[in-house]
């Protein structure tokens, strides 16, 4: 089992809309290397941080499970939608873009900050705490996503 660090701005598509909805597409991710982590990394049981970017504070505010391993994308194919890519539709070119289901675990009693997350002594090393750190998609080691189930009060993780 690997864990991760998965970003969304919540008033896109937040930790309570994933509750609300019970599973979703991880779907508009148009990096390469987060494309390639949930492409050839992620695998069904894998679990994830459900980080709230672009949000006062920014931080992790639950967890989720990946129940469905990648598949394509074809919101990059659809014109209507906000992750549209022309470049895969101009001259026939093949969809490079995937997407994995998550199913809702838990929603954290409060957010863990960023601010939280660089002051915690036993994170030293999470990716997301790194200065300029703007992946989407992010390896967590098994350590620092237990100890943050544990600061956000985590029934799941005792």
């Amino acid at each position: 089992m690997r864990y991760w660090l998965m970003k969304s701005e919540p008033s896109v598509y937040g930790i309570d809309d994933l509750g609300r909805d019970g599973v979703t597409g991880w779907e508009g991710v148009r990096n390469y290397q987060a494309r390639n982590f949930m492409r050839d990394e992620m695998r069904v049981g894998d679990m994830a941080l459900f980080y709230h970017s672009n949000a006062n504070p920014p931080g992790v505010a639950g967890v989720m499970r990946v129940v469905r391993e990648a598949y394509p994308d074809d919101t990059a194919e659809d014109v209507t939608s906000p992750y549209y890519d022309a470049k895969v539709v101009a001259g026939g070119n093949r969809n490079p873009w995937v997407r994995v289901d998550l199913e809702w675990v838990e929603t954290f009693s409060r957010t863990i900050s960023l601010a939280e997350l660089r002051e915690e002594p036993k994170l030293d090393g999470l990716m997301v705490t790194r200065k300029g750190m703007r992946l989407s998609i992010q390896p967590v080691d098994k350590k620092h996503f237990v100890h943050i189930c544990r600061l956000g009060a985590a029934h799941f993780v005792r």
